[in-house]
């Protein structure tokens, strides 16, 4: 079964289905913060002081105004919800 990709905007934040990685290098939302729940795969998060790599079930928290990008695993694309402030939501068009 081949479920279709999530997305939602209200208010205040909206939530995405997302796929693959993102971008190479790291990079900061300074108004805006952003979080991201593994449906499937691993995602390999990169700061500038240290990486974590989180799988299924896992959530990630980054405030805003923090270095960040993150890379999906080599063994699946990652499907991930992807959650934003609405500020940013209006910013970014939805990938899949």
């Amino acid at each position: 079964m081949n479920p279709v990709p999530f997305s939602a905007s209200g208010v205040s934040f909206g939530i995405h289905q997302w796929r693959g990685s993102g971008p190479a290098t790291l990079h900061v939302h300074h108004s805006d913060d952003e979080a991201w729940h593994v449906l499937d795969g691993d995602l390999t998060f990169r700061y500038a002081d240290r990486t974590e790599t989180v799988g299924p079930g896992k959530t990630v928290f980054v405030p805003a105004g923090t270095a960040h990008t993150y890379t999906a695993g080599e063994s699946s694309l990652s499907d991930r919800a992807n959650a934003t402030t609405e500020r940013f939501d209006r910013r970014a068009p939805v990938r899949s």
